[in-house]
């Protein structure tokens, strides 16, 4: 969590660091500032409908009858995507976006495994994993659907003012992460949209294609 965006807490408000507590503390403050009257605010970094645990917080508060509502934020991937001028979803190369991680102490359900996303060939980001990514690089190229030249891209700090961003290929990509010493705080992004050689145009906006909001032009 960015430390700047808590200047913008109340005055007089009380803050605790969840890094440094256990779910059951953490719940146990939401709770009982809550029954106190207060505004009880569990600020996640990102986007909390992403590796973030709100859905055990929110059905333990459904238990205790308290209500709470959920604020978008901004995920990494988007944060990334847009200081590397990124469109992740090319059309001519892809239409898939595949948010995962890398499993080491944390499992992932077996049809989740890295080499098995990868067979799609599609956009991939990786969270919680760039300490991981010499592990994922040899998945990605076991399944195939990508080579040694597929380009790949590392964001630390993604819109942070220290944002650090590397730029290579699956095959240069490890060996330039641990120059830079880039361990965590990062988003790993492959893909052939990070440095397309060709991609088409958007149907969308062609002015031969019609959709519900404008009628193809048909002239030359």
């Amino acid at each position: 969590l960015n430390p700047k965006l808590l200047e913008y807490a109340k005055e007089g408000a009380t803050l605790h660091d969840a890094a440094l507590l256990d779910r059951i503390k953490i719940y146990e403050i939401l709770r009982d500032s809550t029954k106190l009257g207060k505004l009880a605010i569990r600020f996640h970094d990102g986007d909390p409908s992403l590796f973030s645990t709100i859905r055990e917080q929110i059905d333990k508060l459904n238990l205790d009858g308290i209500s709470c509502k959920v604020i978008p934020g901004i995920t990494a991937i988007l944060g990334a995507a847009s200081s590397l001028n990124l469109e992740l979803t090319l059309p001519g190369i892809t239409q898939t976006l595949i948010i995962t991680r890398a499993e080491l102490r944390t499992p992932v359900p077996e049809g989740e495994k890295i080499s098995n996303l990868a067979t799609h060939g599609a956009t991939m980001a990786f969270y919680l994993s760039v300490h991981l990514i010499r592990n994922i690089v040899e998945e990605l190229l076991k399944a195939g659907s990508y080579q040694t030249t597929t380009p790949a891209a590392v964001v630390y700090r993604a819109t942070w003012e220290d944002e650090k961003i590397i730029i290579g290929t699956l095959g240069n990509i490890v060996e330039k992460v641990r120059e830079a010493k880039i361990t965590k705080t990062a988003i790993i992004i492959v893909g052939n949209v990070i440095n397309p050689s060709s991609y088409e145009f958007s149907k969308v906006y062609d002015k031969q294609f019609t959709h519900g909001y404008r009628i193809a032009d048909k002239s030359k």
